[in-house]
């Protein structure tokens, strides 16, 4: 038996190899096409969200064909998002005289922030539009597997290209490397 265990145990050991991994000669390399795919489809589903709060119809926007990839985009966004852009798009009005008296500006989060004191009513206002944001961008972060701060810091600088002129806009300080309120 002594004899049936030392040979067993001799093969085992002659049996095991030596697993020897060489690095590659190559340098690797990485596609970053992916991502800016992936951004590239963001830009589309923000720009598809924004016309439906801004009411962004050029002429050519009102082709036919453009009215039903409209279509077709609304239907394939949840209830809640389509309305969540709804519900931004009949405070937008309010929110803008708001941003024009300097009373709230666009922030780096995508988000609006209040700047200054204001009533219970803009503060409730500003308080809805940031919670529709907030499905806005969960609903485009699911979708495109992104974080939802990606998401935030895409439509940060969309929303701030947007901001009219003469209204707060929260933007990152080159020299000094934070963010700073300037007027637009």
């Amino acid at each position: 038996m002594d004899r049936l265990f030392f040979i067993l145990f001799f093969i085992f050991i002659n049996s095991c190899a030596k697993v020897s991994i060489q690095p590659s000669k190559e340098p690797i390399k990485i596609d970053i096409t992916m991502r800016l795919d992936v951004y590239q489809h963001i830009m589309k589903d923000i720009e598809d969200i924004d016309n439906i709060v801004y009411q962004n119809k050029t002429k050519e926007e009102s082709s036919l064909v453009n009215f039903f990839v409209d279509i077709a985009y609304a239907q394939s966004m949840p209830k809640e998002v389509e309305e969540a852009a709804l519900r931004r798009r009949d405070r937008l009005d309010k929110l803008l005289q708001l941003q024009k008296a300097g009373i709230v500006g666009e922030n780096k989060d995508g988000l609006l922030e209040i700047l200054k004191e204001t009533d219970e009513f803009s503060k409730s206002l500003v308080k809805d539009e940031n919670t529709d944001r907030m499905i806005i961008y969960r609903f485009l972060a699911k979708k495109n597997s992104v974080s939802v701060e990606e998401i935030q810091k895409l439509y940060s600088k969309n929303n701030q290209e947007k901001a009219p002129s003469g209204t707060p806009i929260e933007v990152l300080d080159a020299t000094s490397g934070e963010y700073s309120w300037k007027i637009k």
